[in-house]
């Protein structure tokens, strides 16, 4: 006798879980991941403070952006916790009331771990593209690389892979020069051997 078809997960599979872990629906399977370690959470409070100035509401620069950190998206069916998120002020001049955001951002950030890497790329960029959020960022704060990735017809462009001490200008953010060495600057190096996270990968639309 056949195995009956195992239930989607759904919204209510994210509320059951664990309150220390972060709980994601991709293509109706939930994926548990640990909070992120002392790298991770490094590089994406930088980038929230080297963004936040420049273009936040108010900041003295360029402005037109509403940045938010680990928003939960609910894109479709789909439930995922970007790192970082950020709707231009002309799609989201306010922030709702909700628990969750439901219109698509503008652009995101995945800061990758050896936990959430393959994820990251391989289950929640397909998303991404599929709901039509147009720049995303990745980061990997030990291998010192941050990847700016944009959609074109479909498919993700690599615009830049930027190393080390690089001072860049990266889409959507281009109109401020970002030194990202800052995302890592207090990170201790892995030990010499180390696969503590993936390389950076090369995607063609």
């Amino acid at each position: 006798m056949a195995n009956p078809k195992r239930k989607r997960a759904d919204y209510q599979d994210v509320i059951d879980c664990p309150e220390h872990m972060i709980a994601e629906v991709v293509d109706g399977e939930l994926y548990q991941t640990n909070r992120p370690g002392g790298p991770h959470t490094l590089a994406a409070t930088h980038l929230v403070g080297l963004l936040h100035a420049p273009f936040s509401p108010g900041g003295g620069g360029p402005g037109g952006w509403m940045v938010l950190f680990e928003p939960e998206l609910h894109l479709e069916d789909d439930i995922l916790v970007p790192d970082l998120a950020g709707w231009r002020l002309e799609r989201m001049p306010m922030v709702p009331r909700d628990a969750f955001f439901t219109l698509v951002p503008d652009w995101v950030c995945e800061v990758l771990s050896r936990s959430t890497g393959a994820i990251d790329r391989s289950k929640k960029l397909p998303v991404y593209a599929r709901a039509g959020v147009r720049h995303v960022w990745l980061i990997d704060a030990l291998r010192r690389t941050l990847e700016v990735l944009r959609l074109d017809a479909g498919g993700w462009t690599v615009l830049g892979i930027h190393r080390d001490d690089e001072r860049v200008r990266a889409e959507p953010f281009e109109a401020v020069e970002l030194p990202i060495g800052r995302l890592w600057a207090h990170v201790a190096p892995p030990p010499r051997g180390s696969r503590a996270s993936e390389p950076a990968a090369q995607y063609r639309p």
